[in-house]
C-alpha cells in the first residue's frame, strides 16, 4: 500500500490540509473509490474503514491484479466545518457551494487537444484522452479557493481510473444508486449486491456531480468525434450507503465486501466471490423521482419507511402546524420506491421532505437538488 499525501493547494487561512490517497496492488486496470465528499455523510466512512482492512489483506495475498485507489476522508474541508459541534459538510461555508457540484467539464477541457489523435482503435483512443485530461487537469490556473483545488485533486486521481465509486447517503434511507441509463447492465451486479431499493438514472442530472464528471466525458466525446471508436471507458456511480445513521460495523462489512465482490468482476481482485444474487430492484429515470414537498410549516409524521413501495395517491406524510392547526397530508404523486427521506421533522417551505422512485419522467431540467 502506497499512501500519498497532497496538501490542498490553496488556504485563506495559513493553515494547512491534507487529502489522504491510499493505493493498493498494480495492473492494467484502476478501480478509484472516494467517501464522504459530503463530509457529514458518514457511512462511507465507516465502509472505507473496512476495505482499507480488507485491500490490506487482498494485496499481502497478490490477489490484486490492477489498481485500487481509496480516498478514505474526500473532503476535509468539509469534516473541519463545526457549528454548534455538528459537522457541516455538505457546503462550504467560505462560498456556500455544494462540495458536490461544479467540477471541471473534462470533455471541454480535452476536445481540442485530442481532435486529429482518434482513430479506429478504442483502447489507443483512451490512453490518448486519458493522457489529455490529465494534461488539462496540470495545465488550469491556479486554483481560486481551497474547494477549487480539492476539487481538482480528486478529479485528478479519478480521471484515469475504469471503474469510480463516489459513496455517500442521504438523510434516512434505502441504498440506491445514481450513474447513467449507459452504465446501468454493469452496475446492476453491484446494486444486487448491496440490496439497492432504487437506481436513478440520467444521462445529465445537472450540476456537474462527481461521477458524472467522471463518466459523461466520454459519452460527450463520442458525441463530438463519431467517426471515431471511443469506448465508455470509465463505469461511473454515486452509492447511496442508506442514511446518515447508518454506520453499524456489520452493515458497513457486508457493503464493502459486495464492493470488493463488484471490483472481482470488473477484473481487478483474483479469486472465488459469491455470485451476485439474481433479485435486483429496476432502475428507474432519475427524472421520474418525485421530490415530496410540504404545503405550509409545522410538524411531521411519516407513514412511509425508506425502501417502502408506495402506490400513487398513497399518504407519504403528514404536516400540523402547532399554532393553527392547519392540517395536510402530501401523497405520492407516482408509483414507485420510497427511497428517501428529511430526517428533520419541523417542515420548512421549499426543502423536499420524501422522495419516490417512478418509473415514469415527471420532472424536466436539472434534477438535483442543491
Amino acid at each position: 500500500m502506497q499512501r500519498i499525501d497532497h496538501p490542498l493547494p490553496w488556504s485563506p487561512t495559513g493553515t494547512s490540509r491534507h487529502l489522504s490517497v491510499l493505493r493498493y496492488g498494480s495492473g492494467p486496470c484502476k478501480a478509484y473509490i472516494q467517501a464522504s465528499l459530503h463530509a457529514d455523510e458518514l457511512p462511507g466512512m465507516r465502509v472505507a474503514v473496512e476495505l482499507r482492512r480488507r485491500l490490506l489483506q487482498l494485496e499481502s495475498a497478490g490477489r490484486l491484479t490492477g489498481v485500487i485507489e481509496l480516498v478514505p476522508v474526500a473532503n476535509p474541508i468539509g469534516l473541519s466545518q463545526l457549528f454548534q459541534a455538528a459537522v457541516q459538510g455538505r457546503f462550504e461555508f467560505a462560498s456556500g457551494r455544494n462540495f458536490n457540484r461544479d467540477f471541471v467539464d473534462l470533455a471541454a477541457a480535452v476536445a481540442a487537444h485530442v481532435e486529429g489523435q482518434l482513430g479506429s482503435d478504442g483502447p489507443s483512443n483512451v490512453r490518448v484522452i486519458r493522457r489529455a485530461m490529465a494534461e488539462a487537469l496540470d495545465a488550469l490556473p491556479a486554483p481560486a479557493s481551497e474547494l477549487e483545488g480539492m476539487q481538482r485533486l480528486l478529479l485528478r486521481h479519478a480521471c484515469d481510473a475504469d471503474v469510480v465509486l463516489d459513496l455517500h447517503c442521504d438523510f434516512e434511507a434505502a441504498v440506491h444508486l445514481y450513474s447513467a441509463p449507459q452504465h446501468w447492465p454493469a452496475l446492476r451486479p453491484l446494486a444486487a449486491r448491496l440490496q439497492a431499493g432504487a437506481v436513478l438514472l440520467a444521462e445529465d442530472s445537472g450540476g456537474s456531480s462527481f461521477d458524472e464528471a467522471c463518466a459523461m466525458p466520454w459519452q460527450r466525446l463520442r458525441q463530438r468525434f463519431p467517426e471515431a471508436e471511443i469506448p465508455l471507458a470509465c463505469l461511473a456511480t454515486t452509492v447511496e450507503l442508506g442514511g446518515m445513521a447508518d454506520t453499524e460495523a456489520e452493515r458497513a462489512v457486508a457493503s464493502a465486501e459486495a464492493i470488493l465482490a463488484f471490483l472481482a468482476e470488473q477484473g481487478l481482485i483474483a479469486g472465488d466471490w459469491p455470485a451476485a444474487p439474481e433479485h435486483c430492484c429496476e432502475a428507474t429515470p432519475f427524472a421520474g423521482a418525485q421530490y415530496a414537498l410540504a404545503p405550509h410549516p409545522g410538524v411531521v409524521s411519516f407513514f412511509k419507511q425508506p425502501g417502502e413501495r408506495v402506490e400513487r395517491g398513497e399518504a407519504l406524510f403528514e404536516v400540523i402546524d402547532p399554532l393553527s392547526e392547519q392540517h395536510s397530508i402530501v401523497r405520492a404523486e407516482t408509483c414507485g420506491v420510497l427511497y428517501a427521506r428529511e430526517r428533520m421533522r419541523f417542515a420548512r417551505p421549499g426543502l423536499w421532505l420524501a422522495k419516490v422512485a417512478g418509473a415514469t419522467p415527471i420532472r424536466q431540467g436539472r434534477l438535483l437538488s442543491d
